[in-house]
């Protein structure tokens, strides 16, 4: 592709199709995928060093990680969720256990309703799709990317999605951020250095 428009409809059209056939996926396939991508992204988590992880709410049949969460906090592990504050900056993560008040956030997607801010070792981020390189299609809106490039010191990144969402590049751009893993249900990549 030689142009950033190309480029923008491209990532805009593969988002689609990618959503698509996750939200396509039968219950019973689903669930045996979910419980891969959990098996895998536990034990990646049990051997990753700090303690603090910023998880996300699932939308749009993504993997959901809340059912790590009662382990991880029984491993002592501090867990949080993002909040949109700016829609042109990071980030914000704030505690999260199963009983905090949430509240509606951007896109209605539930967010801890007390800012009790929370600077995660460790970040879970979702993949609509991901490319040998570990860069990251999301959903456009840059939240991660903006939050990993004001994060100092910056915090070990895991995203999560399907096997079939790898595609050949995602056509990186300039703010785009390489993850250090990315978990699926078939396996575990590390980002090549």
């Amino acid at each position: 592709m030689s142009s950033a428009e190309e480029i923008r409809l491209w990532r805009r059209a593969e988002r689609k199709r990618l959503i698509a056939l996750r939200l396509a996926l039968p219950p019973e396939q689903r669930r045996h995928k979910d419980a891969a991508i959990e098996r895998r992204l536990e034990a990646l988590l049990r051997a990753l060093p700090g303690r603090s992880i910023g998880l996300y709410w699932p939308v749009r049949g993504e993997f959901d990680p809340r059912r790590l969460a009662e382990r991880l906090i029984a491993q002592n592990r501090s867990l949080a969720l993002p909040a949109v504050v700016d829609r042109q900056g990071p980030l914000e993560y704030r505690l999260w256990r199963e009983e905090t008040e949430m509240e509606p956030g951007l896109h209605d997607i539930p967010a801890p309703k007390r800012r009790e801010i929370v600077r995660p070792e460790i970040l879970v981020v979702p993949c609509v799709g991901f490319d040998a390189a570990n860069y990251r299609l999301g959903y456009g809106g840059g939240y991660f990317d903006r939050t990993l490039a004001a994060a100092a010191p910056r915090p070990t990144t895991i995203g999560v999605g399907l096997e079939a969402a790898r595609l050949a590049t995602v056509f990186p751009q300039a703010h785009d951020v390489a993850l250090d893993f990315i978990v699926t249900e078939a396996r575990l990549r590390e980002r090549p250095r």
